[in-house]
């Protein structure tokens, strides 16, 4: 009998829900006013958020922990502000990171006056000292090979290791590859970004998440063409749900 890993299914269907008049955000983990008992972070990982802003709308978040926050356009652009003057526009096919101190005020607004964009935010936990100053943009390309995972972000930024890895990888229909995690006590948490995958045996459909740890190599297959999905590898011992 084939021994699986252990992993925790996060549904699309089940997310947390923040909306008005002007933006929504679907968050897959508790998250601001969004509170479930099963939706705890993974190791480091405490936000994964699916945001839509109207145009010209903007997302004013105070941040409570330091953090890493992750910014992933997947439609449309995005202009990045904090309270400590840092400013940037990423646009779709581009990925930026920032360590954010505690209570500093990010803002995210769409530069479109007629257009929604879609965006990801990602919320993964910083030590608080020593905090390393990391703002970092850097531009991907899904298209240039299909059917493997491509890392989007050095693991050394700045003269600081980060606590993770993070990864990018669009599939043919029947695609496969196998993720190599660094150790037993690293952990992954999977996102379908587009399409449907069946990974370590677990069928995950579009914005479906799955958690997964006390393993060394991942399985997965796309069984939809372009797919695309999002791999982020806790390079820590916390190797379970919280």
């Amino acid at each position: 009998m084939i021994q699986q890993s252990k992993a925790k299914i996060f549904l699309a269907e089940d997310r947390g829900l923040n909306e008005n008049k002007h933006s929504r955000s679907l968050h897959t983990f508790n998250f601001g006013n969004y509170f479930n008992k099963h939706k705890t972070p993974f190791n480091d990982i405490y936000g994964i958020n699916d945001n839509t802003l109207d145009g010209g709308r903007s997302l004013s978040l105070l941040v409570q922990q330091c953090s890493y926050i992750i910014l992933l356009p997947v439609i449309g652009a995005v202009n990045y502000k904090d309270s400590l003057g840092n400013e940037n526009v990423v646009a779709a096919g581009q990925v930026q990171i920032h360590t954010v101190d505690k209570d500093v005020t990010i803002e995210i607004t769409n530069p479109f006056k007629e257009h929604l964009v879609n965006f990801f935010q990602i919320w993964i936990k910083a030590s608080a000292f020593p905090l390393h100053v990391i703002a970092f943009t850097d531009s991907y390309d899904v298209n240039k090979k299909f059917n493997s995972l491509v890392n989007i972000i050095p693991i050394n930024i700045n003269e600081a290791t980060l606590p993770f890895k993070v990864s990018v990888g669009k599939f043919n229909g029947r695609g496969e590859t196998a993720y190599q995690l660094q150790d037993i006590k690293s952990g992954a948490f999977i996102f379908v970004l587009e399409g449907a995958f069946e990974i370590e045996g677990r069928l995950l459909h579009a914005r479906d998440g799955l958690a997964i740890w006390e393993t060394t190599v991942i399985e997965m297959e796309a069984l939809s063409n372009d797919a695309i999905l999002l791999l982020i590898e806790t390079l820590s011992n916390k190797n379970q749900m919280h």
